[in-house]
């Protein structure tokens, strides 16, 4: 019997925000795989995980395939190729393999460039959803995100999208906000109604910081939320 890709959402960074059902998958599955961004840099959803993979009395494996910050796709098509064929043998050796991810799997998440081309190779893929960043910002900030109707929308990139459709939306959550930070806030106060600005960098993580405003600290895990007061 051929083994299965399950796609792990291990949450924003606290090991104590992972589900029941992450955990139990990873008490048990065969393979952990979590990639790292750098040959150099260490996993942060490995970390995350760690202290559920101590308690394993038994044998498993960790794979850490390169998954590089880069815009250039051809070499970004081979790093996901390797990756593929990497968790490919272990699943034709009837081996169940763990992809771990930070937040959920099916939000902006590197798991879906690996569950589509094993997907094609004919395994089964599964995902267990998790805590998504944007929602740990929230409850780290203390503040709802939406209420009633309010229209909730979530931005990966800054660019001219978001101007063009600012007045349609009531609350905003934009990710990775260190790499955009002038021009989110050219665009945000170009907007006149009354908002709240809140940032939240290493959401749940021991060097979390919540800031009133936009940050100029250009730490990677930064999520910037506003909210426009109607």
């Amino acid at each position: 019997m051929k083994g299965k890709l399950i796609g792990v959402g291990v949450g924003p960074g606290d090991p104590e925000l992972l589900t029941i059902k992450a955990e139990k998958v990873l008490q048990s599955v065969d393979v952990v795989c979590a990639p790292r961004s750098a040959p150099a840099k260490p996993s942060i959803a490995l970390s995350i995980v760690k202290p559920s993979l101590d308690k394993r009395e038994d044998v498993f494996e960790v794979l850490e395939p390169v998954f590089p910050m880069t815009e250039d796709k051809e070499s970004l098509e081979n790093h996901w190729d390797q990756a593929a064929d990497m968790v490919a043998d272990h699943l034709e050796q009837g081996r169940d393999v763990a992809f771990v991810t930070l937040g959920d799997p099916a939000i902006f998440s590197t798991f879906s460039y690996l569950q589509q081309r094993i997907g094609d190779k004919g395994f089964v893929v599964d995902m267990i959803p998790g805590i998504t960043s944007f929602t740990g910002c929230a409850a780290s900030a203390g503040i709802p995100l939406v209420e009633k109707d309010d229209i909730l929308v979530v931005v990966p990139k800054v660019d001219q999208r978001l101007a063009r459709i600012m007045e349609h939306g009531d609350t905003f959550v934009i990710m990775k906000t260190s790499r955009h930070s002038e021009l989110l806030k050219d665009t945000i106060e170009s907007d006149n109604r009354n908002k709240e600005i809140i940032s939240v960098q290493n959401c749940s993580m021991e060097n979390e910081e919540v800031h009133a405003g936009f940050t100029k600290n250009k730490k990677y895990l930064s999520t910037t939320l506003v909210k426009f007061h109607k």
